[in-house]
């Protein structure tokens, strides 16, 4: 039997309750002659994403919060440095010597050591990040492949490379989620083909990835717990409370950072237990807060809208439900919305399940050998993609403006930051900081000044995390009351030295 007959005849049944038979034959499957195609599409889709991440970086509309933050974290690891953030130390008033790990628990960052080895500076982290998003397209194309067969495949494979939650995650810094979409990708695809060890492996790594990713393991080990693998099932969910438990209870506070920082949920109670009794006192409550907020209910929909909604017939969506209730309980209203990272976090999950929910319908109804309903449900999920771009971050791509910014702010900014000598530390204008991160220590310019030799300032334009431009301005004239000098000055731009 053909890779490609094996590929077009296997049913979407989860691998644990296949016949030996079908896991040892999906267990076989590999991309073949197919390596060329699939190949062409992440590397195309690597190239769009370093495209967006470095004519933001080049144009001044990167951010300290959070690029700098990263890349401070990153630099530390390629020169065998613990991972000060000095970005986040001075902003919280922890220090310039506060861990990233305290922060967001994630030593999967130096696994990007390397990257600086070649190129130091952030532009180093935006090309990482572009090629771990697109890394797990094989992945897809490989679980769609052996559920749908070959067409459909490549279909869901684009529809993947065009998401929205990709696109809005690459637009906006890097940050860890760049991680997740491959993890999740190899434990979902490596699982369903039999091979336990690898998908095990890379759900053991999403709890490197951040303090929180052990509800993503919860969720796996309820769809195994569902779907028959009852042992594999529990030992997952001990892992994955286990792992919380220990990066929110232990690690995080010894490190020096505060479980108060994760604390999100202050309508429902000041700690976990007083939040989940709020809850079981008032049920039909409970149930109806994911959806209190229009914000909420847009978020939802777009996330199970790519698949036709069919990822809901499957329970691969049971692996991202942890992860979707710790953003819509919670009280942050930015986790809500469709503008930045969080959904990218289980774009893969849903969209495998929709794969899944779609094998499910067609045997449901005695129609899983029509491959003319497995292409015509891809298809519409890549039209769905496509139509998607218009409305986020991709849409920039084709728009001329985007490739040179506002040319007279991007002048002066590179003239301010040309003037702050190499090796100092400087406080900077949120969107001027990843411009000198490669070379100074870079800390975020606000209201409190942290007594940094340099400060590079923006009295023209509204910065993070000032209420308005009128009160940077205010915030020069004082520093300047205070010693400062003016060394520059251009379209809004104030470089100010204290020696």
């Amino acid at each position: 039997m053909t890779g490609d007959t094996l590929a077009d005849d296997t049913e979407a049944t989860p691998a644990t309750s296949s016949p030996w038979r079908h896991r040892l034959g999906a267990a076989r499957l590999r991309l073949g002659g197919h390596r060329p195609a699939v190949g062409l599409i992440a590397l195309l889709s690597t190239a769009i994403y370093a495209t967006v991440g470095l004519v933001k970086l080049a144009t001044f509309r990167a951010s300290i919060f959070d690029l700098v933050i990263f890349d401070q974290a990153v630099r530390n690891y390629a020169h065998f440095r613990p991972p000060y953030v000095p970005a986040v130390g001075a902003f919280h008033g922890r220090g310039l010597e506060y861990l990233q790990i305290a922060d967001h628990f994630s030593p999967a960052y130096a696994l990007l050591a390397p990257f600086y080895w070649i190129h130091d500076g952030p532009e180093s982290l935006v090309v990482a990040q572009a090629l771990l998003f697109a890394a797990a397209i094989p992945f897809v194309w490989l679980f769609t492949r052996r559920v749908l067969g070959t067409g459909p495949a490549y279909l869901v494979a684009v529809a993947y490379a065009l998401s929205w939650p990709v696109a809005q995650a690459i637009a906006f810094d890097a940050h860890e989620v760049m991680f997740v979409p491959l993890l999740t990708s190899i434990m979902i695809e490596r699982y369903h083909a039999g091979r336990h060890g690898p998908a095990f492996a890379a759900m053991a790594g999403l709890l490197l990835v951040k303090e929180d990713m052990g509800l993503m393991v919860i969720g796996f080990a309820i769809y195994l717990f569902v779907t028959g693998d009852r042992f594999r099932g529990l030992c997952c969910a001990a892992i994955g409370a286990g792992g919380v438990m220990l990066t929110r209870g232990a690690l995080i506070p010894m490190l020096g950072g505060s479980t108060d920082d994760f604390w999100a949920y202050g309508h429902l109670g000041p700690d976990a237990p007083s939040a989940v009794l709020t809850l079981l006192r008032d049920p039909v409550a409970a149930i109806l807060l994911p959806f209190n907020d229009e914000a909420k209910v847009d978020t939802l929909f777009l996330m199970a809208w790519p698949t036709l909604l069919l990822c809901l017939l499957s329970p691969l969506s049971l692996a991202a439900l942890p992860h979707v209730l710790e953003r819509m309980l919670s009280d942050r209203a930015l986790w809500w919305q469709a503008d930045f990272q969080y959904n990218a976090f289980t774009v893969v999950i849903l969209l495998c399940a929709g794969v899944d929910g779609l094998a499910r319908l067609l045997r449901r109804f005695g129609r899983g050998d029509d491959r003319s309903l497995r292409l015509a449900w891809a298809f519409g999920a890549c039209v769905i993609a496509v139509t998607l771009v218009p409305r986020f971050a991709l849409d920039q791509l084709y728009h001329p403006s985007f490739y040179k910014g506002d040319e007279v702010k991007v002048a002066a900014a590179r003239e301010a930051v040309s003037k702050v000598p190499a090796g100092v530390v400087v406080e900077a204008a949120n969107s001027v900081g990843p411009a000198l991160s490669a070379r100074a220590t870079v800390l975020l310019w606000s209201g409190q000044s942290r007594a940094a030799p340099w400060v590079v300032a923006d009295t023209a334009r509204w910065e993070f995390p000032f209420g308005s431009a009128e009160e940077q301005a205010a915030t020069v004239a004082r520093l300047e009351t205070e010693g400062y000098r003016r060394v520059f000055e251009r379209d809004g731009y104030v470089v100010l030295n204290r020696p």
